[in-house]
């Protein structure tokens, strides 16, 4: 922890304080006392502000306010878990970058838990004091309990106090014969236990690894921030090259950050780096209780820990002097966060090596125009074994009813049969999308969103997921009351469910990954686990099974509805769709008995399918970026999205329009306003700013919106802007 600035005791403390709203707008002058001299920035304090008490942080210190001292309040106290001084400055690049507010952008990086009066567990612990030995030699009176726990605290050492008796301990720490105290105790999560855990190093790099450290590495030596883009094509070794650079980091006296895109791929990721560096490595993920959170936060801060590895958010781990961080599955879009700020983890990346200097190594085998265009790139061409890969046929399912195309079918029985493994991915969760009325055609929909409701069959419910209403499956239908209700489409859920009675046997078991079993500390982890372990079988999901796992003995990979991402009205639909196909074919041929892959689509001659199945990255990117080029799209160009919401549909579209008129972008093309479909009870109305130059319509938004926000409050209005929208 860096230590705070002298300041004198008039100091002025400047101040954001952790309030939501876009209307006010800080930082705040506060007096500092005689007693408050090791306040500092990045401090927490629980300021007067508004009428009552709030949390706040300091974002600077000065020695004079434009206000009179006599005006100003002084801070009531200090909150443990105050943030180090390059994060607060990150939290005021971000705000300023994602058009948001400062104290929602500080809020993102606090301890978890610290504005909840969260704090560090502490347990009683008692050992035997001097008086204590005397009294066992020389025969003190003393009950048979007592001496038994004399006896046990000399022998094996301080015991928390609960293993023998607190009542018992008070007694003899009032004798004088034990001592007792507080001692802080780490909640340590459990370790991961997947495969490559085990931290085996292999003895040396392969000629394309190497070269690849070299470069990275050289970076380090001459202290330059370089910034890479590791392109390899899956199974090529990218984990190793990670590895090896974070031992160099290490090294150096350095700290690392490694992101992967999800959850579920944080146990595997954990297990790798946990193998070859031991407890220097913490993990930070909101599956995590509050308290290992909190203590993994702490044991990066305190520099117990000098690796992070997690999601997203690990981006922002209190790491004093970082030398490297890697961006893993770079393609990935959870990297986007969809609260507010809406930060993009990999341009916090960016910023973050920048700030300290670090060496920026992003790795994917489909890596996006943008990263194309502003990292350099280095190879990985072909697997580390040597090892083809797997060849990929696509399968026609225009005029197929059935989900399984009959080729599909015989995979799958020839997997069972062989007792080897496969991967089937369906990019939709629940077991049908949604329930009609085959009397009258009613369609059960959300009340709150304008989006149909998804049948959870194992649940017994139906679901919105985007807003997580839940309501028990209906019997018959409320309008007409006809029993005849038809289930539409086929989700993840069902898919397990008819491929486990088809299939599946205790030889030959079938998993699911998907949201819904994420959802559960500690499941998806436990469901891997168990995939890897099996002899033999299938692991069913949705895009989380393409995401990075590594398998040696899965055989098949299998793609259902292929082209579905291709619907979507978005300019990086293609590039989503050869993304999945790409990756989930690299799950598959790892091992000695090779492997094959199934692509099932409607829309089989699609560029984006028939270059993902010729394994064809550099012809995909380079028409791509052609395409981006001409059309202004990214990364010749950038998108600014802002969407009004409010109860009344008048009002969104009203505030939407003020924006319109009030963003002043030189040389930008402003789209809308135009309506959007309901959320959350809230009716939506969205502008699409695309510019050429970036900054200066970051800018011009985030004036408009400061200019409007005060009116937006008044007329129940929230504004939300999502730079480079996802």
């Amino acid at each position: 922890m860096n230590p705070p600035p002298h300041v004198e005791a008039s100091a002025i403390a400047r101040v954001e304080p952790l309030t939501s709203t876009r209307a006010v707008r800080g930082p705040f002058d506060y007096k500092l006392g005689a007693g408050q001299l090791d306040i500092g920035v990045g401090s927490v304090l629980r300021v007067p502000f508004g009428g009552r008490t709030t949390l706040g942080v300091v974002v600077e210190l000065a020695g004079s306010s434009e206000l009179e001292p006599a005006r100003l309040a002084e801070p009531e106290g200090i909150v443990a878990g105050g943030l180090p001084a390059d994060l607060v400055e990150l939290a005021l690049w971000l705000a300023a970058e994602t058009c948001s507010t400062p104290a929602r952008a500080l809020a993102l990086m606090l301890a978890p838990g610290s504005a909840s009066g969260a704090r560090a567990r502490e347990v009683l612990v008692a050992s035997v004091s001097p008086r204590g030995r005397a009294a066992l030699g020389a025969g003190e009176r003393l009950t048979e309990r007592q001496r038994a726990a004399l006896e046990l605290l000399e022998a094996d050492g301080p015991l928390h106090a609960s293993a023998l008796g607190t009542p018992l301990l008070r007694r003899l720490e009032s004798r004088g014969l034990v001592d007792l105290e507080l001692t802080g105790v780490g909640r340590r999560p459990a370790p991961a236990k997947l495969g490559g855990g085990s931290g085996r190093r292999p003895a040396s790099p392969t000629p394309d690894q190497q070269a690849v450290l070299d470069e990275v590495l050289g970076a380090m030596d001459k202290g330059v921030p370089g910034r890479f883009l590791l392109h390899g094509v899956t199974g090529s070794g990218k984990t190793e090259v990670y590895l090896r650079a974070v031992e160099a980091t290490l090294a150096a006296g350095r700290g690392a950050i490694v992101l992967v895109p999800e959850i579920g791929l944080t146990p595997q990721a954990t297990a790798r780096f946990q193998g070859r560096f031991g407890d220097v490595v913490a993990v930070l993920h909101s599956a995590l209780s509050r308290g290992e959170r909190y203590d993994e936060w702490h044991r990066l801060r305190s520099g117990g820990a000098r690796v992070c590895v997690g999601p997203r958010s690990a981006v922002f781990a209190p790491l004093r002097d970082i030398g490297l961080i890697v961006v893993d599955e770079e393609h990935d879009a959870s990297y986007k966060h969809e609260g507010e700020p809406r930060y993009d983890a990999r341009t916090v990346a960016r910023r973050r090596a920048e700030q300290h200097g670090a060496v920026l190594l992003c790795g994917s085998a489909t890596p996006r125009p943008e990263s194309i265009r502003v990292l350099r790139r280095l190879r990985l061409p072909e697997r580390v074994d040597g090892r083809a890969l797997p060849p990929v046929e696509v399968l026609d399912m225009r005029g197929r009813h059935h989900p399984l195309h009959p080729h599909t079918r015989m995979a799958l029985a020839d997997v069972r049969a062989q007792g080897r493994k496969g991967i089937v991915l369906l990019n939709r969760r629940g077991w049908s999308n949604f329930l009609s009325c085959r009397g009258c055609g009613r369609v059960w929909m959300c009340p709150e969103c304008d989006v149909s409701l998804v049948l959870h069959r194992h649940d017994g419910v139906i679901a919105c997921h985007h807003c997580g209403h839940r309501e028990l499956v209906p019997e018959r239908c409320r309008g007409c009351g006809s029993a005849a209700l038809a289930r539409h489409g086929v989700g993840t859920e069902r898919l397990e469910d008819e491929l486990r009675e088809a299939l599946g046997d205790e030889r030959f078991p079938v998993f699911r990954l998907d949201a819904d079993v994420v959802a559960a500390k500690d499941r998806a982890a436990r469901t891997l686990e168990r995939f890897e372990r099996a002899g033999a079988g299938l692991l069913v999901g949705t895009q989380m099974v393409a995401k990075g796992h590594d398998f040696p003995d899965v055989t098949l990979a299998v793609v259902l509805d292929a082209d579905q991402t291709l619907r979507f009205p978005d300019f990086r639909a293609e590039e989503r769709t050869f993304s999945l196909v790409t990756q989930l074919a690299g799950r598959a041929g790892r091992g000695d008995a090779g492997g094959r892959v199934l692509v099932q689509t409607i829309a089989p001659g699609a560029r984006a399918i028939v270059h993902a199945s010729r394994h064809d990255s550099d012809a995909f990117l380079a028409e791509e970026l052609v395409r981006r080029e001409t059309l202004g799209y990214p990364p010749f160009g950038s998108l600014i999205r802002i969407v009004c919401g409010a109860e009344s549909a008048a009002d969104a579209r009203a505030i939407a329009a003020e924006l319109c008129a009030a963003v002043g972008a030189p040389g930008a093309s402003i789209l809308g306003p135009a309506p959007l479909f309901r959320l959350r009870g809230k009716a939506r109305s969205q502008l699409v700013i695309k510019a050429g130059d970036r900054a200066p319509a970051i800018r011009a938004v985030g004036a408009a919106v400061e200019e409007i926000s005060k009116e937006a409050r008044r007329r129940g209005v929230s504004i939300s802007v999502d730079v480079d929208p996802q």
